[in-house]
């Protein structure tokens, strides 16, 4: 695993760390989210996280890479439109728990737009990205109750 990368500073103090989710768009067909998939195992881009949504004709596939320079350079390439959010990738010690987490979000009013789970655990720690309305405050806020998080460094390669 790779050094956490240190905070970058700001006018309130602390910027968290965010990793790039991809919000990918496929033709709901058999074999589409395989090839996906696929190309970027064969570019040695590991997936780290996958959501896939599905409508009657596309599906959308949130996905987060452990290289997200190399991801953006394979969806060009495969000339599939897709979007890219920042998001937080929260790790949550044996201690804590993800009712606490929203929780503390909550208590500071901060809204929640979705989340899902992370294919990796650091350190055996259960792992979640969410996407918040605020980043900077929600990192302050779930650093200070103890929970862990992750940047695009952090992201091993799987598989």
């Amino acid at each position: 695993m790779h050094e956490s990368a240190t905070p970058t500073e700001t006018t309130q103090g602390f910027a968290p760390p965010t990793v790039v989710q991809f919000s990918v768009f496929l033709v709901n067909k058999v074999g589409k989210l395989l090839d996906l998939v696929e190309n970027f195992d064969e570019a040695s881009c590991s997936i780290c996280a996958i959501s896939v949504h599905e409508a009657s004709d596309h599906a959308v596939v949130r996905l987060i890479t452990n290289n997200s320079k190399q991801a953006r350079k394979l969806l060009r390439e495969d000339c599939l439109p897709y979007g890219e959010h920042e998001v937080l990738v929260v790790s949550i010690p044996e201690d804590l728990t993800l009712s606490r987490l929203c929780l503390h979000l909550l208590g500071a009013e901060i809204n929640i737009a979705f989340a899902y789970p992370m294919m990796i655990k650091p350190n055996g720690a259960p792992t979640i990205a969410i996407a918040v309305d605020d980043h900077t405050l929600a990192g302050q806020i779930l650093r200070r109750k103890g929970f862990h998080l992750l940047g695009e460094a952090d992201l091993p390669r799987l598989g």
